[in-house]
């Protein structure tokens, strides 16, 4: 049998068809999500139109020659976009980018401080919720519109004929999520003053939203509910993931493992994977983006100096190779574009000296900058693990092209990389979460078993 899994990314997006039965995949493509548009400094906004279009096309492209008999969705977590009564939208997406959450609200706080204090949740610029409260507050919920949710819920409503609804993975990435109940804590949205009924259904479990009823598909399809794709990656990078630890580098970078705790350290969290099964996550705003903000700075350096920034990344790369010969290293916090919970924080250097202020010293001092970054949230974790973990499971375009960066990984963990059996980790993962929900294995272990063994 085949699984169709679809990934809509901040900067791509993924279709790829497996095979349940060789474990590979018969096709794949990714496409370039060119959807931003332009809008207040605070604003990071997407067009849904443009890239429900980039779906269809690369859904197209991966099915002409492999039928699906079943389809899993995921995509980028907190983002939102408004619906109207025909559930169609009637907003930009904004997502998880967005900053109006640090804008000035009252009493010298932001919107997002307001929310936390108030609430007693995490409520960060770029969740769902933050957003909403924002938009609320200063009478930009569009007319007509009386519901929101994920591009992914929408794209899953589209598949098939019918209203959105999130699984609870998405739900909890939203703001305002009681763990222990997997649902919207209602008191804490009368708090906020935010409608419960604008916001979508959640479902808890490993389930089918429908059948395919669209123009792109043939019809009766399964289609299994979203999920956010911090989970997607998860379960489609981990094939042991009772005794694995997963670190992503992509734009952004994340540790993540799972736990049977709902209580998770300052600064990181705890999301719901599936059903009763939780993931613990630290999460930085810059993981491969450090790497590009350096690769910047060079190609000013280039241009200043009148040479030529062709093939930076792969200068930068080769030079990065005697990471492990520096002596007096310089120290690079690489918290560059904050954090959740201070947006205002930046990265710094520190060590510098007269020999080891060279181009050298930086990118290897960027690079264990993210790994150390992700170490210490691990650290500050480790008392929610349920058993020693034995791997670290590498994943993300980082981590999968870098050989150098991966023994950085090693060296801080104390664990033996491992590479995910699929490049594809989050639109992997949609396809071992459809092949559960669908009936073609009896659970997700089972899936995961079949598919990534």
């Amino acid at each position: 049998m085949k699984i169709l899994g679809i990934d809509i990314g901040t900067t791509t997006v993924t279709a790829l068809v497996t095979d349940t039965v060789t474990k590979a995949v018969c096709d794949s493509c990714t496409l370039k999500n060119d959807s931003f548009i332009e809008g207040k400094s605070y604003e990071r906004l997407q067009d849904p139109q443009i890239i429900i279009d980039t779906v269809k096309e690369a859904v197209k492209s991966v099915t002409a020659h492999n039928i699906p008999d079943a389809i899993g969705v995921t995509g980028q977590m907190h983002g939102i976009l408004y619906f109207d009564r025909d559930y169609k939208p009637c907003s930009p997406l904004m997502i998880w980018q967005d900053e109006r959450g640090n804008e000035p609200y009252e009493n010298g706080e932001t919107y997002a401080q307001h929310l936390t204090r108030a609430t007693g949740y995490k409520a960060a610029t770029g969740f769902g919720l933050t957003t909403h409260f924002y938009n609320v507050k200063n009478g930009l919920v569009p007319q007509g519109a009386v519901m929101l949710s994920t591009i992914h819920d929408y794209l899953v409503a589209l598949l098939t004929g019918s209203k959105p609804v999130t699984h609870s993975s998405d739900g909890a990435s939203l703001g305002f999520f009681n763990l222990k109940e997997l649902c919207f804590d209602e008191a804490a949205l009368e708090i906020a003053g935010i409608d419960k009924n604008f916001l979508p259904q959640v479902i808890t479990t490993t389930a089918l939203a429908g059948s395919t009823s669209c123009d792109f598909l043939p019809d009766n399809i399964p289609v299994s509910v979203a999920i956010g794709d911090n989970q997607a990656s998860f379960l489609g990078s981990v094939a042991e993931p009772e005794c694995s630890v997963l670190v992503n580098v992509g734009t952004g970078s994340q540790v993540s493992f799972m736990t049977k705790s709902t209580l998770a350290p300052e600064g990181c969290e705890i999301r719901p994977l599936t059903d009763k099964d939780y993931i613990f996550v630290g999460a930085s705003l810059c993981g491969g983006r450090a790497y590009a903000i350096l690769k910047g700075f060079f190609s000013l350096c280039a241009e200043m100096l009148g040479g030529s920034d062709e093939n930076l990344y792969g200068k930068m790369d080769a030079l990065s190779e005697g990471v492990f010969d520096l002596t007096d290293e310089l120290v690079v916090n690489c918290e560059f574009c904050g954090t959740r919970q201070n947006p205002e924080k930046r990265g710094f250097i520190e060590n510098i000296g007269t020999e080891n202020f060279t181009p050298q010293s930086l990118i290897c001092g960027v690079l264990k900058g993210v790994s150390r970054e992700l170490y210490d949230m691990y650290l500050s974790a480790q008392g929610l693990l349920e058993a020693n973990p034995t791997s670290l499971v590498c994943s993300g375009n980082g981590l999968r092209k870098s050989e150098i960066w991966r023994q950085i990984f090693e060296k801080d963990f104390g664990l033996i990389p491992q590479l995910p059996l699929h490049s594809e980790e989050a639109a992997m993962g949609a396809c071992v979460f459809s092949g559960a929900a669908c009936g073609i294995f009896d659970d997700i272990k089972a899936s995961q078993n079949a598919l990534l063994r």
